[in-house]
């Protein structure tokens, strides 16, 4: 089983705000996949599928984007799972619009839905990052995760909802670069090019041994048999009579 939670702050009046991106990701992975009906649980909002013959459960907490971790982490003890059966979708201010980024643990990054999961789930779970991108200004930081999207940003915001729950299944099987370079080409980017494949190294061959390297390890010279030069090694190193 897997959870998917998406991270934002209930309420109609944070609906369309850049940091509601997780709810946004959410919403769109439960109408394509045919989840049940979005019902209360855990101190938020779930609905239950599957994908690809894994049970998901969607979530999306109600408990402020602060206090994040009491739902994810109600439900992981509830099911008896760990934090490596959990995704959480987020907004990044230090990744560019539309940029996303996926690994498992790390750090918050000043993410006060990260460091609630943290505290309540541990570290060890995976992260989709969603990029917002940064005002400029540390000033302006507040306004603009709370600020809704730009008329612009539905260029890259709609395609990239739509890339996510189009592609859940390579989330789920863990397919990440797959994934990446999926969402990468939603948004108009060029998907990361495949490493070469590392050369093995070939083996050695073993150097060539001398003559008296080979007399020592027992080989046989390769001595002359007959003529003048068989007699004087004869005579040098024959038996004795």
């Amino acid at each position: 089983m897997l959870i998917i939670a998406g991270l934002g702050n209930p309420g109609a009046q944070y609906a369309g705000n850049r940091h509601n991106v997780g709810f946004m990701a959410v919403d769109a992975i439960q109408r394509r996949a045919g989840f049940s009906p979005w019902s209360k649980k855990f101190k938020a909002v779930i609905s239950e599928g599957e994908i690809d013959g894994e049970k998901v459960l969607l979530m999306k907490p109600q408990t402020f984007m602060n206090l994040s971790g009491e739902a994810v982490g109600e439900a992981m003890r509830f099911y008896k799972l760990t934090p490596a059966n959990i995704v959480a979708i987020y907004d990044e201010l230090d990744l560019p619009p539309g940029r996303t980024r996926l690994k498992t643990a790390g750090g918050h990054g000043g993410h006060n839905g990260i460091k609630s999961l943290d505290a309540h789930c541990g570290k060890d779970y995976r992260r989709l990052r969603i990029g917002i991108g940064h005002p400029g200004n540390k000033e302006l930081v507040h306004g603009h995760v709370l600020g809704d999207f730009a008329k612009s940003d539905k260029v890259w915001l709609e395609p990239l909802m739509d890339a996510i729950a189009d592609n859940t299944g390579m989330l789920i099987k863990g397919e990440d670069s797959q994934l990446m370079n999926k969402l990468t080409l939603a948004v108009g980017g060029k998907p990361e090019p495949e490493k070469p494949a590392a050369k093995q190294p070939q083996p050695q061959k073993p150097a060539g041994q001398s003559h008296i390297r080979q007399a020592r390890n027992g080989g046989k010279p390769n001595l002359p048999s007959s003529g003048p030069m068989a007699d004087m090694l004869k005579k040098m190193f024959g038996p004795k009579e």
